[in-house]
């Protein structure tokens, strides 16, 4: 995967269309006389929806200039900018990230924890009246037996809805302190993220002017750091190689044999823009790779195939939380040697 230098990296503007939905309450119950039958497909029916609908959201953002993955909260060095739970501290993942940065954008908050209603209440806060939540969804896969006496993997999906702590009143949390980050003047290292580059074990040599990741020599390839005008963009080069690295056979086997400009080359290249996102934010550095020239594959896929982003973002979590889970353990190997 080959790329020439980012430019350098524009601020992220408010959404067209966001994420949001009113939380209903009281909403009448299932008349019990119907069939089992008509219960599933509507069931199905509102799953369909739930992939439209959330498709149609980033289709609205990429054609108003606005990618949905990139996070919209400044961070300071080391902090992650990924969207967690406020009572389990728990960071979502997937197409979450996106539906709350895109809802977080939208409406300018400035937090990145979230609460359901439920937990809102039940550690003494209290959502504002006229607040929007956002609809999240959770994701897994149940095995059952077919009438065959098989087994097989049904996907069970369901959403439910979130609010930012900034709609919650009640909570004790400490206020987010306004930015007051400067522009980056000249190259200056990120020693957490020339770690976390070391700790992954990935071939990295920095020299020409492309950046690629090379299967037949299990190589990445950057340009060397003077050639970018600040250190944030050459780290998010460097995560986005290592997205496609973490992809090769005998790492996640994601197929990499694709020719350059076809429809499967955009694919991983979505993969690898998403799978650098989420990087960027739990490393807590702010910056981003140019990569408009694939938007409009990433729109005509986006229109035809509802659950195109869903495989893109699921690809791209798996892909950042391997290369966390990699780096983590040399880290605890590291401290077990010195003990």
């Amino acid at each position: 995967m080959t790329h020439s230098l980012p430019t350098q990296p524009t601020s992220t503007n408010a959404f067209i269309e966001t994420a949001s939905h009113k939380t209903q309450a009281g909403s009448p119950k299932s008349d019990i006389s119907n069939s089992k039958r008509k219960t599933r497909e509507k069931g199905k029916k509102s799953h369909t929806d739930l992939y439209q609908e959330i498709t149609d959201q980033v289709i609205a953002a990429l054609e108003n200039g606005v990618k949905p993955w990139v996070c919209p909260w400044e961070t300071s060095n080391g902090s992650s900018g990924l969207p967690v739970n406020f009572d389990t501290r728990h960071a979502y993942s997937g197409i979450n990230v996106l539906l709350l940065w895109c809802a977080a954008s939208a409406s300018g908050f400035a937090s990145s924890s979230w609460l359901t209603f439920k937990q809102a209440l039940a550690l003494g806060g209290c959502v504002r009246k006229g607040e929007k939540g956002t609809r999240i969804i959770f994701y897994k896969m149940l095995e059952k037996e077919n009438q065959q006496g098989e087994k097989e993997n049904i996907p069970m999906l369901k959403s439910f809805t979130v609010f930012n702590v900034e709609q919650i009143d009640g909570l004790n949390i400490e206020p987010v302190p306004v930015s007051d980050i400067e522009a980056v003047s000249g190259f200056e290292a990120l020693e957490h993220v020339e770690q976390f580059f070391i700790d992954t074990g990935a071939n990295i040599t920095e020299q020409g002017e492309s950046a690629f990741f090379r299967p037949s020599t299990d190589e990445i390839v950057l340009p060397s750091r003077e050639r970018f005008t600040n250190a944030a963009d050459f780290y998010a080069t460097g995560l986005h190689e290592l997205t496609h690295w973490c992809g090769a056979k005998l790492r996640l086997d994601r197929p990499m044999r694709n020719k350059f400009g076809s429809e499967d080359y955009a694919f991983e290249e979505l993969i690898a823009e998403l799978g650098c996102s989420f990087l960027m934010a739990s490393l807590g550095v702010t910056g981003e790779v140019q990569h408009e020239s694939y938007i409009a594959s990433w729109l005509k896929k986006l229109h035809n195939d509802k659950r195109y982003i869903f495989k893109a973002a699921s690809a791209a979590s798996k892909a950042h939380q391997y290369l966390t889970e990699l780096t983590n353990a040399d880290n605890n190997e590291l401290i077990n040697k010195a003990a």
